[in-house]
């Protein structure tokens, strides 16, 4: 097995391969056995790595969520409104569309963590707490700046997060009447009405 260790693939390539089977296969098609064709090591092997399925699938998500935030950092601290930051925040969030690959594994592990034990819902409730923790930041900033009416940043980011993770879920299994171009229209109507209506 130390042999087997020393010519695995890093990490972060299998995580890579997962994700972009999932993007190109779709995640009925990620099996252990597809994705060590892939990464050129046995199922046994990423089993002895992983250990489950489950546990790739939550390693997976946690790479993406990495990159995801490094691409919510930039977006949030760049120049800009508030307003105009808050935009790029929300476009970031909205699947692009029906199968979008992160969503459709945010899906299932969402969807496994029934049976998940309570570090597993710990970790993924660390990467709903990153959304949330940056949103309140933002909200906070422009509430300062009178960008924003004075509300409360923590119960309006609560809201504004259930607002978009229910279309998202929508946009993401193709459910009619939820394109992405519609959710978008909901939101900025919500944040106009809540969010920017003068005091």
């Amino acid at each position: 097995m130390a042999g087997a260790r020393r010519n695995a693939p890093p990490r972060e390539d299998v995580l890579a391969a997962a994700m972009t089977m999932i993007a190109d296969r779709g995640l009925e098609k990620l099996t252990m056995a597809a994705l060590g064709r892939e990464v050129g090591m046995s199922s046994g092997h990423l089993l002895y790595y992983f250990h489950s399925k489950d546990e790739l699938l939550l390693q997976t998500l946690e790479w993406s969520e990495g990159r995801l935030g490094a691409e919510r950092g930039r977006l949030l601290t760049g120049r800009g409104t508030a307003r105009e930051r808050l935009d790029a925040y929300v476009d970031l969030y909205v699947p692009d569309g029906h199968h979008d690959p992160h969503w459709t594994l945010w899906l299932e592990v969402w969807n496994r963590s029934q049976n998940a034990g309570d570090a597993a819902r710990d970790r993924q409730a660390a990467i709903e707490g990153a959304w949330h923790r940056d949103l309140v930041a933002l909200l906070a900033e422009g509430v300062s700046r009178g960008e924003f009416r004075p509300v409360d940043p923590d119960r309006c980011a609560a809201r504004l997060r259930a607002l978009l993770d229910g279309f998202s879920i929508h946009v993401a299994i193709g459910l009619r009447g939820t394109d992405r171009a519609q959710v978008l229209g909901h939101v900025r109507e919500f944040l106009e009405a809540d969010l920017l209506a003068a005091t």
